[in-house]
């Protein structure tokens, strides 16, 4: 049951499978995947952030 209250809810798909990576990620709208990049750009989406980084301990 939805009110006016909801507003306008979604009526279709915004996402739909990524040609190049496989995933379910592809905005069908704006013609790019947010995981790996597709649409944007030749190469793969990746930061530097989204990998920990080994810090702490040295072994001696």
């Amino acid at each position: 049951m939805s009110t006016r209250s909801l507003g306008k809810l979604s009526r279709g798909k915004t996402h739909i499978m990524c040609r190049r990576c496989g995933r379910h990620t592809y905005h069908a709208s704006h013609k790019i995947c947010s995981y790996c990049g597709f649409g944007k750009s030749k190469r793969m989406r990746c930061y530097a952030w989204q990998t920990k980084t080994r810090s702490g301990k040295r072994k001696k």
